[in-house]
């Protein structure tokens, strides 16, 4: 058949991360997908249980529940300072489908995305779907925004600046500085942030700081995905000002309706509940950051260390190689190229697994790679 498909989606690739995955074999250790090992806490599917039994499996609003619009917007306050009224929030399939909605309301042709290289792999793919043409801005040696190099990427077509703190990734958590002088940026050249902060709760050093705290040209995404271990519910949500919230709610109603009416009540529990769960967590992740942090400077290895997230990102010089011996030796782990060609000679390493499954991938490690 000669059937002729959208040139944006034919010019795509598949996710770098999902080939290496693919291509594994039964029993590899992965330290390729960025995915908590942990179970989503019982509280939160009890909690879905009961939505079930219930009989709440139904639309919810295209907006997502009134309570958990209530709970998030007492959330931002509470956690970040920041003002969003529930009729400011939109609850959405995951993450994934909040950036994909903002960049589809904002972007026209012509327009530009300007993203971190290297950065996580959806935000190119996204933004020349929308249709935009993306911009990479190569992180340098700190693997963080220099907003002064930022500014120079700036042109009359810049339509978003895609922030990711703390990163995918690097691991890396922009300061507060470097936050407000991005929002001044944004709100000086009438450009629009999206934040992505889905692992606001996984920070080491530093704190996390959303640009929203400074400017009202911001959409700020996040999710239940990271904290509560979560992924498979696919549940996120975005905050922006009204103005924004019209043009996305456009989007979402034709794509998704609305979020599921049970994964909805389970991040109400998840919001409302106990936050025992994400300290743990969190703790966990500090002790398999340090030791892989460990094994790899052993190993001569540089690697900037993670101020958050769970992936560390050491220097390895041929990415391509080492991953593939890697691969062919049972652990899995991702060629810096695929999160742009300020990537190369990178490679990332996902510590959301247990500390025995990163024991003995380092101990891989020192045979392929020293």
């Amino acid at each position: 058949m000669a059937i002729d498909f959208n040139d944006r989606v034919k010019e795509m690739n598949i996710s770098g991360i999902r080939k290496i995955f693919e291509a594994a074999g039964p029993g590899s250790i992965n330290l390729g997908i960025g995915q908590p090992d942990f179970d989503t806490p019982q509280h939160i599917k009890d909690e879905a249980i009961k939505a079930i039994n219930e009989g709440f499996t139904g639309y919810t609003s295209n907006m997502g529940m009134p309570e958990l619009r209530e709970a998030l917007s007492k959330k931002f306050k509470a956690e970040n300072g920041l003002d969003y009224s529930p009729s400011e929030i939109m609850v959405t399939s995951g993450a994934s489908e909040g950036i994909y909605i903002a960049l589809q309301a904002l972007c026209n042709t012509g327009d530009e995305v300007i993203v971190p290289d290297p950065g996580f792999v959806s935000y190119s793919a996204l933004s020349r779907l929308s249709g935009a043409s993306v911009v990479p801005v190569p992180l340098g040696s700190k693997l963080k925004y220099d907003p002064e190099k930022l500014k120079d990427h700036i042109t009359r077509n810049t339509k978003v600046i895609v922030l990711n703190s703390p990163s995918n990734p690097t691991g890396m958590v922009q300061s507060e500085e470097e936050i407000k002088a991005i929002a001044d940026i944004a709100s000086d050249r009438n450009v629009t942030i999206i934040s992505d902060e889905v692992y606001e709760h996984f920070i080491y050093e530093g704190k996390h700081v959303s640009p929203a705290k400074y400017s009202d040209n911001v959409v700020t995404i996040n999710a239940a995905s990271k904290t509560y271990s979560m992924t498979g519910w696919r549940l996120g949500y975005l905050a922006a000002r009204p103005e924004y919230i019209e043009q996305i709610l456009k989007v979402h109603q034709y794509v998704q309706a609305a979020a599921c009416s049970i994964s909805q009540r389970a991040a109400l529990a998840a919001v409302t509940g106990p936050q025992e769960c994400v300290a743990e967590m969190r703790e966990e992740f500090r002790k398999r950051r340090d030791y892989l942090l460990g094994e790899l400077h052993a190993m001569g290895i540089d690697c900037v260390t993670p101020q958050g997230a769970f992936y560390a990102f050491p220097y390895i010089g041929d990415d391509n190689k080492a991953v593939t011996e890697l691969l062919k030796n049972g652990v899995i782990s991702t060629p810096g190229t695929a999160f742009g060609q300020c990537g190369k000679g990178y490679v990332r390493f996902s510590y959301a697994t247990s500390l025995e499954n990163i024991k003995k991938a380092t101990g891989i490690m020192k045979r392929v790679l020293c």
